[in-house]
């Protein structure tokens, strides 16, 4: 588990790095079409779902290996330019080392959320049930307090009873405009990735 907590911090920091050029580049492209957002931030997705990287000076991060396992667990002593003979030892024979423990807080922290989204979904669920349909796959449900879609490979658009025939015909566009962009897509593998790398407040 050490070894992939490690991974997941190294691409974590390159995100990272990514993360802060696409906020910046937002403040540019202020006026860009939505569909420029979503490329740009499904650059930072691929950063994190790729487990390799091409090295270059020219990368905002040259090392793919920003963190190593030496500098994070200290397993490595060297006396004289070689490695002491303690060293050469597994870490483990005298108890947990720092990767080790981080690489468990990491776990549990990721099923945290992870049951967090399964409660979530399942509460969610029951506020939309015996909704009435208007027409399609468009729902109305007195338990609902604001528009929603939900659904994945079906996906509904769920709205509150209080909503003007003006007002429905806005709030109709704009989720059906999410739809068409997939968002039903994106937010949760968005919210897959930071289930994943919780840990990193810049890509919150």
């Amino acid at each position: 588990m050490s070894v992939i907590f490690l991974k997941l911090l190294n691409l974590s920091i390159s995100a990272s790095w990514l993360v802060l050029v696409v906020l910046a580049l937002r403040l540019v492209l202020k006026r860009a079409p939505k569909w420029v957002n979503v490329l740009l931030w499904g650059m930072v997705g691929v950063r994190l779902v790729l487990p390799v990287s091409i090295e270059s000076t020219l990368s905002l991060v040259p090392s793919t290996e920003p963190v190593s396992p030496a500098i994070i667990g200290g397993t490595a002593v060297r006396v004289g330019g070689s490695a002491a003979a303690g060293a050469a030892s597994s870490p483990a024979a005298a108890g947990p080392g720092l990767v080790e423990i981080m690489s468990y807080v990491w776990a549990a922290g990721a099923i945290l959320l992870f049951l967090y989204s399964v409660v979530s979904w399942l509460w969610l669920q029951n506020r939309v049930r015996e909704p009435v349909r208007l027409r399609g796959r468009i729902y109305q449900r007195e338990r609902i307090d604001s528009p929603f879609v939900l659904g994945i490979v079906l996906p509904r658009i769920y709205l509150p009873y209080q909503l003007g025939r003006e007002e429905l015909t806005h709030v109709l566009a704009h989720e059906q405009a999410h739809i068409a962009r997939k968002d039903h897509w994106w937010k949760p593998l968005g919210f897959l990735l930071l289930m994943v790398y919780w840990f990193n407040p810049i890509l919150w």
